[in-house]
């Protein structure tokens, strides 16, 4: 076996066999794939230490999403989330090493499987050799994704480093954005004609999989009709789309069962001995038993979910915490000067019956005011000082019945990640899914033209599946007061794919700028699309041992 130095973070081949001993011993191939499957889950000792809140599962997800405009932080934490939630991050942040150290751990045992299995041999090593090409081209789409700017900024600027050999003694150098996504469409090709089999259920990587990544992959480089001509041709093949969605009856289930779930194309499967309980993804979404429950679904998702209360994806998995619901009370975002962000006031209302609500404060009373926005849905505004230095201005108001708050946060926990096994705190999260696919497709038809039709009849395809229906869906003379088709897609999937890793990524890639003017310890501002902070810092420990630039603005 081969050992690591301790602070070569691009590749840590201490798990995988030289290429002479794999040859020697072919039952090897499959100890090793399935060993990369679990480091993708497991606790793995890293620098001489173990912390159990770094897996590459849970880096991932926070990572990801915890810089959206999804979720709420509902106050500091000696976790380095939270530098990830307010985009405070430097290139010292053990969260940013270990993801880039585990990636090419990963990456680096992937390519010993890869050279040694010779292609046509058997349809199970074939099927062995296509996990790998999957299981790399997977490490390298989120490296790229999340240490590099968006795709759609430029092919030519800087990626990640590119190993596709065991061998690792060679120069290390930033291939290109566009050099990587190019490893990765190329791998990807590879896995779906490799794998042809299946070695289980959805925690294995399949040719399905390996597609519908791709069709995320080429919408990431707005290959349009190739989204669209692969997911018809060859995924669906004629097939109706809904028939590829869990059934609406037991979608409120459906993440607590993605592993046998015919949804789910892929999945980062976890068993009971999994079990991380506070270093689980969930732990930081719920506190039921166990878990933190510190961030929540933010105002702006509330409100989005809140034109249609009976979506299923809201009343199944956004789960707010009561405290009186004989109480109605308004709250709306307060300037906090010590930390730069805005908490919440909340105070007892009265309803008015008319839709608007009464208040006092700082010893006035106050009337809401409704307005409808672009979609004719309510809004509720009042003229408050909320000691910003601006005086008295409008601001939106939210009423609700009373609900439990941290630090002024209302808690609506989210159960994306809990409960398999009835367990609140174990999941096996679907990084692939039907559901992502339909609208990967929507987005590409709603972009090339001509096809605006097809793409509401696939948003439509979703909605009905969340218990939506009749003027609850979308055509050409009921846009619900979207300007243009693509808005309406980009919404679908920021509903459908809430807190699934993808919304900051489809903000910042279709160059738009990502609004967190609510309230949350993070700043309240809006970030550009062109910002250098929207890619992380590489690792220092990465930069001193071989030499690669560092991300502008770090």
């Amino acid at each position: 076996m081969m050992l690591m130095t301790a602070c070569n973070l691009d590749y840590f081949p201490s798990d995988a066999m030289t290429p002479d001993q794999l040859k020697s011993d072919p039952s090897s191939a499959t100890y090793l794939t399935d060993g990369n499957y679990s480091m993708l889950k497991d606790v793995l000792e890293y620098k001489g230490t173990v912390n159990t809140n770094y897996t590459y599962v849970r880096q991932l997800y926070q990572l990801t999403e915890f810089q959206s405009d999804n979720v709420s932080l509902s106050g500091r934490t000696s976790d380095p989330l939270y530098e990830a939630n307010c985009y405070k991050n430097n290139s010292t942040l053990g969260n940013l090493a270990y993801f880039w150290w585990c990636s090419y751990r990963i990456i680096n045992s992937a390519n010993s499987v890869i050279e040694t299995i010779t292609d046509g041999v058997s349809t199970t090593s074939d099927q062995l050799k296509g996990e790998n090409y999957f299981l790399r081209a997977f490490c390298y789409f989120n490296l790229v994704n999340l240490y590099a700017k968006p795709y759609a900024l430029g092919r030519d600027n800087e990626g990640v480093i590119l190993h596709t050999t065991s061998d690792t003694s060679g120069e290390k150098k930033r291939a290109t954005v566009g050099e990587v996504y190019d490893q990765i469409v190329s791998d990807l090709k590879q896995a779906i004609v490799l794998m042809n089999s299946s070695r289980g259920d959805a925690g294995y990587a399949s040719k399905a999989a390996a597609q519908g990544l791709l069709s995320r992959v080429y919408l990431f480089m707005e290959e349009n009709q190739k989204v669209i001509d692969l997911v018809t041709n060859d995924m669906l093949a004629g097939a109706d789309p809904s028939s590829k969605l869990e059934p609406t009856a037991s979608f409120p289930q459906y993440y607590a069962n993605t592993r046998t779930s015919g949804e789910t194309l892929w999945c980062i499967a976890q068993n009971a001995s999994d079990d991380r309980a506070q270093g689980s993804i969930g732990s930081m979404y719920l506190n039921d038993v166990q878990g933190w429950g510190e961030v929540y679904s933010s105002d702006p998702l509330n409100d989005l979910y809140e034109r249609y209360p009976n979506d299923l994806r809201y009343t199944s998995f956004i789960w707010p915490q009561y405290k009186d619901e004989t109480k109605w009370v308004v709250r709306f975002p307060v300037y906090n000067a010590a930390d730069d962000c805005r908490a919440n006031e909340i105070i007892v209302a009265t309803p008015k019956g008319d839709g608007n609500y009464t208040f006092t404060y700082n010893g006035k009373t106050l009337s809401t005011e409704t307005r409808l926005d672009a979609g004719n849905y309510k809004t509720l505004w009042a003229k408050i000082d909320i000691g910003d230095g601006n005086g008295e201005q409008y601001v939106q108001v939210r009423a609700t019945k009373q609900i439990k708050d941290r630090f002024s946060f209302p808690i609506y926990y989210v159960k994306k990640f809990s409960y398999q096994e009835g367990n609140p705190m174990l999941c096996s999260p679907a990084v692939i899914r039907w559901g992502e696919v339909i609208l990967n497709r929507a987005e590409a038809y709603a972009k090339i033209g001509g096809k605006n039709a097809e793409a509401l009849n696939d948003v439509n395809t979703i909605r009905t599946r969340a218990g939506l229906s009749g003027s609850e869906l979308f055509s050409a003379s009921n846009m619900h007061g979207y300007s243009s088709v693509l808005d309406v897609v980009l919404d679908e999937r920021r509903l459908e794919l809430s807190f699934e890793g993808l919304r900051t990524f489809d903000v910042y890639r279709n160059k738009r700028n990502l609004d967190r003017q609510f309230a949350g310890v993070q700043p309240w501002e809006i970030i550009k699309y062109t910002d250098n902070k929207i890619q992380y810092p590489i690792p220092l420990d990465e930069i001193s041992v071989s030499g690669i630039s560092q991300n502008l603005g770090y």
